[in-house]
């Protein structure tokens, strides 16, 4: 059962984040509205209605940019308009304006992920793009998937489809899901093989990597806390070192003392051989990993496991604190 308590900015201002997963805490003067608590400190307003045999929790927005009485008064609306009946639209549509409908309205990323999306619609689900939504049939869906090589691939690719044909159903262009007995793939989910210990190993071996640029750009990704498209496309302009910050995002010591000691001979931080920046150093990568004695270990796995273990806060200088002792606690002395 959720803690109930008046929903006041003083309380909702303090609330501590879970270790874990999140908390939900209700409001006394509304008792219909929620609120979630992630372990990275988000906290929004929802409200949870069952609509048509199904359990729905339909999130209002994030607390503070939606206030308490915004959200109060909200919440009679949405449910009225979560129980209407669907209209049943007879215009027929394509799947690939559909799928700009359920990019646009429903998918929430940056614009890097987006474009990643959008890359593997077009190469796996191309078949199906330019068929009216209402026409695609189980076997159409079948057929697809069964092309696509991998199986994490192909189950990520058949819950998109699950997720857009049910998005459909909402809107009202399909009466009737055509995949919803389609069996799940069964995926062998892939073990990080990054822990303390292989941790220091792999630091140690970036530490006598050769090349200063590689090393520091490696280094990078230990300290940086983001992930490596974004430490690699790092600019000298977007840098301030007295207040510690890479934009808006504040920046370990560990990464001030490095960055303070690299060359800036060019506008990117980490420059190719080119005119642009280092953009996938796998061989080099690879090198390093073969001497760490750390197999099937990405430059992704790093910043994973970093992430898993910090401390999320919403303030700059108590995240930055954060960041520090979280590599001060990981870093053998």
């Amino acid at each position: 059962m959720a803690h109930q308590f008046f929903f006041n900015p003083f309380i909702l201002d303090n609330l501590p984040a879970p270790d874990s997963g999140f908390d939900v805490v209700q409001d006394i003067s509304e008792p219909r509205l929620r609120m979630y608590i992630t372990s990275r400190g988000v906290k929004s307003f929802f409200v949870r209605k069952r609509i048509r045999g199904k359990d729905k929790r339909i999130i209002i927005g994030n607390y503070p940019e939606v206030d308490i009485e915004t959200a109060r008064a909200s919440v009679q609306s949405i449910l009225e308009k979560a129980c209407q009946k669907i209209p049943v639209r007879h215009k027929k549509i394509t799947m690939k304006k559909f799928i700009s409908l359920y990019v646009s309205n429903k998918v929430k990323r940056n614009i890097n992920s987006l474009d990643k999306l959008e890359r593997a619609i077009k190469k796996h689900l191309k078949d199906l793009l330019d068929k009216n939504i209402s026409d695609i049939s189980l076997e159409d869906v079948k057929s697809v998937i069964d092309k696509i090589e991998g199986k994490a691939i192909a189950g990520r690719m058949q819950e998109l489809l699950q997720s857009i044909f049910r998005y459909a159903l909402d809107t009202g262009f399909l009466r009737k899901n055509p995949i919803s007995e389609l069996q799940k793939i069964e995926q062998k989910r892939r073990v990080r093989p990054l822990n303390k210990f292989n941790f220091n190993k792999l630091l140690k071996v970036i530490e006598k990597e050769d090349d200063q640029n590689l090393r520091a750009t490696f280094l990078m990704l230990i300290y940086g806390f983001a992930p490596k498209s974004k430490i690699f496309s790092m600019q000298w302009k977007d840098l301030d070192f007295n207040h510690y910050t890479w934009g808006d995002m504040p920046l370990s010591d560990n990464a001030v003392v490095l960055l303070q000691d690299l060359p800036q001979d060019s506008c990117w931080v980490f420059p190719s051989r080119g005119n642009g920046h280092i953009t996938d150093p796998r061989l080099a990568w690879k090198r390093v990993v073969e001497k760490a004695g750390i197999s099937n270990l990405t430059m992704d796995d790093v910043h994973k496991f970093l992430m898993r273990q910090l401390i999320w806060a919403s303030d700059k200088e108590t995240f930055r604190r954060n960041m520090n002792s979280l590599l001060d606690e990981l870093i053998e002395s």
